[in-house]
């Protein structure tokens, strides 16, 4: 959710806050009325939904949503199970779900007055499942925002928390989606190879998913990997912590020649995750036949452009005439690949190399 030069980084930011407070203040309640029950035989809970849209060009404000109390019937049926809501994720892929239109084939709006949902982990407390028990942990990508929910079992995920040592919050990080974005990105459009000597990049390198490709670049062979962050304080945990060899404040001093600095052989591998400004900075400095990995566009969620945004002129020209590839990357298309690399994902988070 950022414009041009990233300085509306900060609204993605805002953005989980404001979801982060409708939260909280449905938890400092929830405990009281959880298992209360209505005349109907129902259980209220606490829920979020989308109140207003911000429209296209707009920026998401805490009056788009609103916290409400609703019902759930008390008692399941044949296949459902109900849960209650553990952990959610706020992504920034969010923002189009707040647009009438998407702009997706794939993402379907959030409808007005009616609950949000996205990624979610919870614990099934009764069930009538064939294969889930009471107890069970279990996770969905359209995971209702609301403190307990009834689900049809079959669109839910079984977790195992021995998997990710028992941190059942790393199944919407670095064991998740996001983790699965980072891992299949850099091996099915980053081209990297061990051995290689190539240098990475990665654009918004302090959110979840950004985090994750760098460490994910480097346990995959790139001898070097650079990140870009909007503070200082960002870029020193993204050194100190996540294993990256430099971090750049793109909000302090030339970016451009910070990179020729830091990336004295060029780019040749880019994970990008903002456009705009940025973006274009490091094109310009990319190799020959280098490649990027188009992951997100946060720069431009607040504009009615399509997707992927194209690039201006002379960084067009650029890619065209070093042969840089810049395809659309959706990991949903690639599903088939989802186990093994999951398991693959929990092995680095068990021995240590992946940090959420």
């Amino acid at each position: 959710m950022r414009h041009g030069t990233l300085k509306n980084l900060s609204l993605l930011v805002q953005f989980m806050k404001i979801l982060r407070f409708l939260w909280h203040a449905s938890s400092s309640i929830h405990d009281k009325i959880q298992c209360e029950l209505v005349a109907k035989a129902e259980m209220i809970i606490q829920r979020v939904v989308l109140n207003s849209r911000p429209g296209k060009n707009g920026v998401p404000v805490a009056e788009n949503f609103r916290l409400e109390q609703s019902t759930i019937p008390d008692t399941v049926q044949e296949g459902q199970v109900r849960v209650k809501t553990l952990y959610l994720s706020v992504d920034p892929y969010m923002r189009c779900g707040m647009n009438e239109d998407t702009g997706s084939d794939y993402l379907q709006p959030w409808q007005l007055s009616e609950v949000a949902d996205g990624g979610g982990v919870g614990v099934v407390e009764e069930s009538k499942h064939h294969n889930l028990a009471k107890g069970d942990f279990v996770t969905s990508f359209t995971w209702p925002w609301q403190t307990a929910a009834i689900l049809n079992g079959d669109l839910l995920q079984k977790l195992v928390p021995q998997l990710v040592n028992g941190r059942l919050s790393y199944f919407l990080g670095a064991a998740g989606i996001t983790g699965l974005t980072a891992l299949l990105g850099i091996r099915e459009k980053g081209h990297v190879a061990v051995g290689a000597n190539q240098t990475m990049v990665v654009s918004g390198a302090a959110g979840a998913c950004g985090s994750l490709a760098g460490q994910i670049g480097r346990l995959e062979g790139c001898s070097r990997v650079v990140g870009i962050a909007g503070t200082d304080e960002k870029c020193s945990i993204l050194v100190q912590e996540m294993g990256f060899d430099a971090a750049i404040n793109y909000k302090k001093g030339d970016v451009a020649k910070q990179l020729r600095e830091l990336c004295p052989g060029g780019v040749d591998v880019y994970f990008d995750n903002v456009g705009g400004h940025i973006s274009d900075t490091v094109i310009s400095q990319m190799n020959q036949n280098s490649h990027i990995i188009l992951c997100g566009q946060i720069s431009q969620y607040n504009k009615d452009v399509p997707y992927p945004p194209p690039l201006p002129p002379d960084i067009e020209k650029i890619q065209k005439e070093k042969n840089i590839t810049r395809e659309r990357f959706l990991v949903l298309n690639y599903m088939d690949k989802q186990e093994e690399s999951v398991l693959q994902l929990c092995q680095w988070i068990q021995e240590g190399k992946l940090k959420d």
